[in-house]
């Protein structure tokens, strides 16, 4: 086995992860740091582009300078990133404003305009996705019609990940497991369609050159070895998709197996690999060649945790403070003893619009069911559930799209947890694993800049070298009885609510 190491990074939401492996899949040592979200108007979420990689550079100069690592052992950087990135940058490179993020719902009356323009089953023939606000696509067409100006200074719309890769190598790229925000990529042979983007009014150039995301891209710049602490020439990957990289972390490379993540944003990932599209899912190509993921997005996944932490936690954070803990594991604490059902209150995680299996960006959070015993520990354990049923809804509206998730590897800040994936096991009925979940997404990038470097002959080995089984949890048959009910509650709820949430403006 080689001695070199891998570096794995993640762009997320809320945090910037980088992690060091070695070749043998074992953490060498880990940094990170913070991201701001900024809402600057009602259906806005942007964050600056340039504060990802500031971040991100810091992080890894830390890593390399607090743990003394040989940086020219590094054989190779992959990177991890957010989708539906729409970052427009100039001809060097800098970005020209902060992106509109994956819950960003500006462009929803463009998406309306282009649906009553352009049949939807053509665009989803092509694409395998529905035109919804969120995507790439309706950014860049939100671009050309609100801020013209700037659009006549773009040469090229970048991803999260691609951003990062062209300020350590200096080259534009388009990874193809990002490819599915743009509704003209032909997601069955992995190219562009020109004749979609034409009927989009998309101007092809403005997407950099297609990269496998195992493939090299460049190499680490004098510039950036000065700033990251890297080696210069250190071979850089194209990376990709956040949620795909996390996939691969876990393991799941196959038809059926199937990964969660507990980030920021909440969600499931399963494997097909055969082309299998449904309007009110997500497909995306995995980051292995070959496969793709059939994808179902919550926009409340640990983000509505977070914000029912800094809402409601003051307490908790005290406590936490005192006890030299995570508030996070006192709020568990506390939910633990709510029984299952949260004492009647049900919670819809719908905290900015919601993505699939309902796509509605005006859809409302909700906590129902409160009286007077109502208690804190109740509402936590609520948004616990309701996440947990947003998970339910969208693997069954996978199985009715012919993909069965098997046994479910969780990944991501909430797979921490135990009483989460707990939670998850009963509601949905099937059995969860938690293997270096906090890492797994870096992992998962690593592994891309191993394989495309040579250190693995293929992803089966790099898989056998970075993942274990990790701890399982089995579903409660007696929670889930108690969850089914819920549930329910939980459908009709939205069902119900709809028609009041869609006569709010945002």
């Amino acid at each position: 086995m080689s001695d070199r190491y891998l570096l794995g990074m993640d762009i997320g939401t809320s945090a910037c992860k980088v992690v060091l492996f070695s070749v043998g899949g074992e953490i060498v040592a880990r940094e990170g740091g913070d991201f701001h979200v900024y809402r600057p108007a009602p259906g806005w979420a942007e964050q600056d582009p340039n504060e990802w990689w500031d971040v991100a550079a810091a992080a890894v100069g830390r890593l390399i300078a607090e743990n003394g690592v040989d940086a020219s052992r590094i054989a190779g950087v992959g990177v991890a990133g957010q989708s539906w990135s729409a970052i427009p940058v100039d001809r060097s490179g800098n970005a020209l404003r902060n992106t509109p993020i994956w819950m960003d719902t500006r462009a929803a009356g463009i998406c309306r305009e282009v649906t009553e323009a352009i049949p939807e089953d053509d665009v989803f023939e092509v694409c395998g996705n529905s035109f919804k606000p969120g995507y790439t696509t309706p950014k860049i067409l939100w671009y050309e019609r609100e801020e013209p100006r700037l659009f006549e200074k773009t040469h090229r719309i970048l991803q999260s990940n691609s951003f990062v890769v062209h300020r350590l190598t200096d080259e534009l790229s388009q990874d193809v497991s990002q490819g599915y925000g743009l509704h003209f990529f032909d997601m069955r042979r992995r190219v562009f369609d020109l004749g979609m983007a034409g009927r989009l009014g998309v101007d092809l150039g403005l997407i950099p050159p297609l990269f496998e995301s195992h493939s090299v891209v460049g190499t680490a710049t004098r510039g950036a070895a000065a700033l990251t602490g890297l080696a210069e020439g250190t071979p850089v990957v194209a990376g990709g998709l956040d949620a795909a990289c996390g996939t691969l972390g876990a393991g799941v490379t196959r038809e059926g197996q199937s990964q969660e993540q507990g980030g920021q944003a909440g969600g499931m990932s399963i494997c097909v690999e055969s082309y299998r599209a449904d309007p009110r899912l997500i497909l995306s190509p995995h980051v292995v060649p070959g496969a793709w993921l059939l994808q179902g997005g919550t926009v409340g996944g640990g983000g509505a945790l977070r914000w029912a932490e800094e809402e409601l936690g003051a307490s908790e954070r005290a406590e936490a403070a005192a006890r030299g803990i995570s508030s996070f594991r006192v709020l568990d604490e506390e939910a633990e003893r709510v029984a299952p059902g949260a004492d009647g209150v049900v919670f819809l995680p719908y905290l900015s619009g919601e993505r699939s299996p309902i796509w509605d960006e005006r859809a409302k959070g909700v906590w129902y069911g409160l009286d007077y015993r109502t208690t804190r520990a109740v509402l936590i354990r609520a948004v616990l559930e309701g996440v947990a049923f947003s998970l339910r809804h969208n693997i069954e509206t996978a199985r009715e799209a012919g993909a069965e998730a098997g046994v479910i590897h969780a990944i991501g800040g909430g797979a921490r947890s135990a009483l989460w994936n707990q939670i998850k096991a009963d509601v949905v009925g099937c059995g969860i694993t938690a293997s270096g979940a906090e890492t797994a997404t870096c992992a998962g990038a690593a592994m891309l800049a191993g394989v495309g470097v040579g250190e693995y002959r293929g992803f089966d080995e790099a898989v056998r070298a970075f993942v274990d089984e990790g701890v399982r949890y089995e579903p409660n048959l007696a929670n889930k009885a108690v969850y089914d009910r819920r549930y329910e509650t939980y459908l009709k709820l939205y069902e119900r609510l709809r028609p009041i949430m869609r006569e709010e403006e945002h």
